[in-house]
């Protein structure tokens, strides 16, 4: 792995956690994680607390020398007859960076514009395992950040979604991105007496009500397909 990007991406992915997740374990913003995965930056003076997080050592971490696992400087005295474990340096070709964007609607356009989100670093990695055994296409995810609270608890608010604009055929009880009206939002799609609804999950249905799905005023965007976020 080339770049400071690439170990970090690959060690979250590792340990299983999203870049919120690291920056809490850290003691960082989540932009910071961000950033540095995306190439924004290309170092960063908590990268040892970092490097601690994740469990790995601090100089490969920052300059790519070496191998994953920590120094031997650092490690607990040998157990005797134990075996060392050495940790395997995955390519950093296992994972797609999925652009992080903000929808730039029109009400009745059935197309839509994307603008780069920039705040936590533009990109988000997933694992090229995971796309290609979904049989989604790379270019056609882009991952959005939930807004308000009508999708809770199954989504809460700068939770991050994917999208794959590619499926746009709606199906009763699954989760889409809409055009309502002009206006992005993520609902539950229900078929009821011949005809779709946009459905919240907040359990709060007098204030997140359903509203009706015809004609040019909700317009699928694309199905969601995964979720990043610091709730459970």
């Amino acid at each position: 792995m080339r770049t400071l990007a690439e170990r970090i991406v690959w060690a979250r992915a590792r340990a299983g956690w999203t870049q919120q997740e690291l920056a809490n374990k850290a003691g960082v913003a989540q932009g910071t994680i961000g950033n540095l995965e995306s190439g924004a930056r290309d170092s960063s003076k908590k990268i040892t607390s970092i490097a601690k997080a994740l469990n790995v050592d601090a100089h490969w971490l920052a300059e790519g020398e070496g191998t994953p696992q920590k120094s031997e400087n650092n490690a607990h005295p040998a157990i005797s007859g134990a075996k060392r474990v050495v940790l395997t340096d995955d390519n950093p070709n296992d994972f797609y960076q999925i652009q992080k964007v903000t929808l730039r609607l029109q009400a009745g356009v059935t197309g839509f514009q994307t603008v780069p989100d920039k705040h936590d670093g533009g990109t988000m990695g997933l694992p090229r395992s995971w796309v290609e055994r979904k049989g989604y296409s790379p270019e056609n995810l882009i991952a959005i950040q939930v807004r308000g609270e009508s999708m809770e608890p199954t989504f809460y608010e700068d939770d991050t979604v994917i999208i794959n604009t590619a499926d746009t055929k709606p199906v009763d009880n699954s989760v889409f991105a809409i055009n309502y009206d002009g206006e992005a939002v993520i609902k539950r799609m229900s078929r009821d007496a011949g005809q779709w609804w946009l459905m919240s999950d907040n359990f709060d249905q007098r204030k997140f009500y359903r509203r009706l799905c015809q004609s040019a005023e909700c317009i699928i965007i694309g199905r969601v397909v995964r979720r990043e976020g610091d709730h459970f």
